[in-house]
């Protein structure tokens, strides 16, 4: 297995899981990750993070688009300025492509989709996270011979990190 991706509840810790292989194996990774915009404590949209920090808004309440998952309208324009130029930066130059994540909002891009199927086909290691939903471009991901799929849930989230070590046989500095 090459491919790793997350699956599992909203804030199940699936991006936190990704973060801290990143952190604690130092792997020469690149790409993005997701996180929560809150505003007085409620959820109005995500963000962006690509690993040598540019910032962009994947989606946001207040986002005018033709694009909407729930109350969320879907900023393509960031989303293939900034993140889908971190997977082809990673693809180009580093050892290991972080896509966090590939879900509803993600699939309105043509562009992410071709990157993340690229990725995925290219011989370096993917570690992400995919929406729980099915879809034909989900399933065909979750069915591909060099991905595992891996469910994150309350008890095994603290011992993920160590078997996506043994997977991809990365060894600690």
């Amino acid at each position: 297995m090459k491919n790793i991706l997350l699956t599992g509840r909203p804030g199940i810790g699936k991006t936190s899981i990704i973060k801290e292989v990143i952190d604690i194996l130092k792997i020469n990774a690149g790409g993005f990750y997701t996180r929560e915009i809150r505003e007085e404590g409620i959820r109005k949209g995500f963000e962006i993070i690509t690993l040598n920090g540019k910032r962009g808004i994947l989606a946001h309440v207040d986002c005018r688009s033709p694009y909407r998952v729930s109350k969320y309208g879907v900023n393509i324009k960031d989303l293939e300025e900034v993140a889908a130029p971190a997977i082809e930066e990673a693809l180009r130059n580093k050892e290991c492509i972080i896509i966090d994540e590939i879900g509803r909002m993600e699939l309105h891009s043509p562009k992410f989709c071709s990157l993340v199927k690229k990725a995925l086909d290219s011989e370096k290691r993917v570690l992400g996270t995919i929406q729980a939903r099915h879809n034909e471009f989900l399933d065909s991901i979750r069915e591909r011979k060099d991905t595992k799929v891996i469910e994150v849930t309350f008890e095994n989230r603290k011992r993920i990190v160590k078997e996506i070590k043994e997977i991809l046989k990365w060894r600690e500095p």
